[in-house]
């Protein structure tokens, strides 16, 4: 199953130089790496990625995370994948821009 991360332009930046991050300040301060199903990433663009540009979606295989990989209760109960250890470069899938404009954030085309 591909499940998502959403990432900031700086953030994507440091991911590609360095091949693995904690994450955002978010991620490093809860201490796991909070990914959203195909079903949730709208959402969770909408509630917390709200104004702003230059975002990026990866894609990762749950499957090839391991038991690093965890899910657990978050928004209104959903079960949501967390990650406790790094993100890595290495595994991501694909990565693609995040659009937006005056109406909010465009995933992109055919990805989800």
């Amino acid at each position: 199953m591909q499940i998502y991360k959403i990432l900031r332009a700086d953030e994507w930046a440091a991911l590609s130089e360095f091949g693995t991050t904690g994450g955002a300040p978010i991620d490093i301060a809860d201490g796991f790496i909070h990914f959203s199903t195909a079903d949730q990433v709208q959402d969770t663009l909408d509630k917390h990625f709200a104004g702003e540009t230059g975002l990026v979606l990866l894609a990762y295989d749950s499957d090839r995370l391991g038991d690093s990989l965890k899910w657990e209760p978050a928004r209104e109960g959903q079960e949501f994948p967390h990650l406790y250890s790094a993100l890595s470069l290495a595994d991501v899938l694909w990565h693609r821009p995040i659009t937006s404009d005056d109406t909010g954030h465009t995933l992109p085309d055919g990805v989800i």
